[in-house]
């Protein structure tokens, strides 16, 4: 099995991850509140962000396939860190929409966002709070 990523200490709380099949990096940054400069993503901060943007991409890959308008699809997530143990204890994923939408559509794309791999992947005691805001343009 060849490796997802390989990740460097860069010393003072930094690290780099390089993603091995196309070489992209990210930086992460121990948060303030845990002796960091909060200066980039903290891991925590990217498991968080991670769900948000496999649930947008899931919801995607089913607007592809029946020809749904997702372009100005919209997230953000809010991640919610517990103490004893220090852990993620919520993610708040909040998406908005300008598209207009049957309410069959909204059904597809919520269901896809609700059944995204990180969804699954993560453990059932951290409480995913979704919401979905459909809010059309107007000429």
């Amino acid at each position: 099995m060849s490796h997802t990523s390989e990740i460097i200490y860069l010393g003072e709380l930094r690290t780099e991850a390089r993603h091995v099949k196309s070489s992209q990096k990210i930086i992460t940054d121990a948060p303030t509140d845990n002796n960091g400069k909060g200066a980039a993503f903290s891991p925590t901060d990217l498991l968080a962000t991670s769900l948000g943007s496999c649930m947008l991409t899931i919801m995607g890959i089913v607007a592809e396939r029946n020809n749904i308008p997702l372009k100005n699809a919209k997230v953000r997530v809010t991640k919610v860190m517990g103490t004893e143990p220090r852990r993620v204890t919520e993610i708040h994923v909040e998406f908005t929409f300008s598209d207009t939408y049957s309410d069959k559509e909204k059904k597809l794309l919520e269901n896809a966002a609700r059944t995204c791999p990180a969804a699954y992947s993560l453990h059932p005691d951290i409480k995913q709070e979704v919401a979905f805001l459909y809010t059309p343009a107007t000429s």
